[in-house]
């Protein structure tokens, strides 16, 4: 069922949406060579709680970081721990909140000084592909509109869409209806109402689509290890529009 939320609830979201918006900017500012994935998560960590929130993936499922860090083949679900940033390396990193009963949730993809034309291009299209998704985040629109215009501008880039995770409805749950996949045919799934909150993330690969989970049953790679891309807001579906909770 899609939750369609309240003035009261918007509300609330705003003020966890902002924090994850902040937190991911300053986390993202912190990224350089020689920093540890965990010294970024801890330092999420702090300023979640010093601003009254807590870490929205913490123990989410038995989740173990504070935030998600995602290192060059690694998609999502990157565990905080000793990996040593480099010189080159791009960095996804994923921020949850929860405030007040409701979550925030985004990401972006940090590059490490990457001077690789190839590499630049899959971060750049990856932020491409869920602006032309906003695009069509229109009331009356079907919820597909979002997933083709997607899939569009990966594909026409040249990337592969990852298909096994997508984006989703959020709320009171850091994950509700509906299912937001990043590819896929226009004019299917559920009409877009006002009052609708999503986390759309576009999830791109530079090799093949294929993806598996490492053995510590989170870190998601690409199968073939080539370099992965992850960008996402949370947004607000509105009458007249959209607004972006975590920008």
């Amino acid at each position: 069922m899609i939750v369609i939320k309240t003035k009261d609830d918007i509300k609330r979201m705003r003020v966890s949406n902002r924090l994850a918006g902040k937190v991911r900017d300053e986390v993202a500012a912190s990224v350089r060579p020689g920093v540890t994935t965990r010294e970024l998560g801890e330092y999420a960590r702090e300023l979640i709680e010093k601003a009254g929130g807590k870490c929205g993936f913490l123990d989410y499922h038995g989740f173990p970081g504070t935030i998600c860090v995602s290192v060059n083949d690694e998609v999502v679900h990157g565990i905080p721990g000793d990996r040593i940033i480099k010189l080159g390396d791009i960095v996804s990193l994923d921020v949850g909140t929860l405030i007040d009963g409701f979550y925030g949730d985004t990401a972006k993809t940090v590059m490490v000084g990457v001077t690789d034309p190839s590499v630049i291009k899959l971060v750049r299209t990856t932020e491409s592909a869920f602006w032309a998704g906003i695009e069509k985040a229109k009331v009356g629109n079907r919820l597909s509109d979002i997933s083709h215009a997607i899939q569009v501008v990966a594909e026409k880039a040249g990337f592969s869409i990852v298909r096994d995770f997508v984006g989703h409805g959020i709320g009171r749950e850091l994950h509700e209806d509906p299912q937001i996949p990043n590819f896929g045919r226009a004019g299917k799934g559920p009409k877009l109402r006002a009052g609708m909150t999503l986390a759309i993330e576009p999830m791109l690969n530079m090799g093949k689509k294929a993806v598996k989970i490492l053995g510590d049953k989170w870190t998601v790679v690409t199968k073939d290890r080539m370099l992965s891309s992850h960008y996402e807001h949370t947004v607000l579906i509105k009458s007249d529009g959209v607004e972006i909770l975590t920008k």
